[in-house]
């Protein structure tokens, strides 16, 4: 606008100075046309400063713009890299670095509110035999089935988390009494038994697992997978399927 109104006034001035270019112009002509002319070069200086300010708020928003996208990109970066320190490469499930993390935060809660939870520790049996006879891409492959499952099965406040090898851990928070933790290992047993369609046909993979409740177990996270680890190996020699960290299940806390 500023440069069409320049131009308006530039075009004016042209035509009143050829119009009154061999006449003799009052002094009040010739003054209006100096502040008209005056006035059209400072239309026109302002429209080429204008012009550079827009110049530079367009370079500006279009960095701004890349900065922007610069910035969402490594923050998708940061997460993608999160995510796979956090995550088993094999069957995403989380590692022990967040599983602990949970449990940690869970302790916390659990402590301050006076609740209760269970650490699960889950083995596979003759899992070994499994890689041994048929390879590792069978074992594999059943490892992703399980965890699957294991994630089907899990509950919306509850983690189940890859330990390592054929080994995996169960979160069990918002619990009343053992039995709450033996409908869970009682259902995941079930779960797993189901025969898993692999490339060399069916296998049944039997898990064993240990439980150890807070506080009566342990009171840390270290304790209590400890104490669940132990329970486990305790599940696996008497092939009871799960046993609870010192003893039998009983029906109350």
């Amino acid at each position: 606008m500023l440069e069409e109104s320049a131009d308006e006034l530039g075009s004016v001035n042209r035509v009143l100075n050829e119009e009154f270019a061999n006449q003799d112009r009052p002094p009040e002509m010739e003054n209006a046309l100096d502040k008209s002319e005056a006035v059209e070069i400072k239309v026109q200086e302002a429209a080429d400063k204008l012009s550079v300010v827009n110049q530079a708020l367009e370079d500006e928003v279009s960095e701004r713009h890349l900065l922007e996208h610069e910035l969402a990109t490594n923050r998708e970066q940061q997460e993608e890299a999160l995510h796979i320190a956090l995550h088993d490469s094999l069957t995403g499930l989380p590692t022990r670095v967040l599983f602990n993390d949970r449990l940690e935060h869970g302790l916390v809660q659990a402590t301050r509110h006076g609740w209760t939870l269970a650490v699960m520790f889950m083995d596979l049996d003759n899992f070994k035999t499994i890689n041994d006879s048929y390879g590792h891409d069978v074992g594999d492959a059943v490892l992703r089935i399980v965890a699957d499952r294991l994630k089907e099965n899990t509950r919306g406040d509850d983690t189940v988390s890859r330990h390592g090898g054929d080994e995996f851990l169960y979160l069990l928070t918002d619990m009343t009494n053992e039995q709450d933790a033996t409908i869970i290992a009682e259902k995941i047993i079930k779960t797993i038994q189901v025969p898993c369609q692999v490339s060399i046909g069916e296998l049944i993979i039997k898990p064993s697992i240990g439980i150890s409740i807070f506080p009566r177990d342990g009171t840390t996270a270290e304790a209590l997978t400890k104490s669940a680890d132990t329970a486990m190996y305790q599940a696996k020699r008497s092939k009871s399927g799960y046993a609870f960290a010192g003893g039998t299940p009983t029906s109350s806390l």
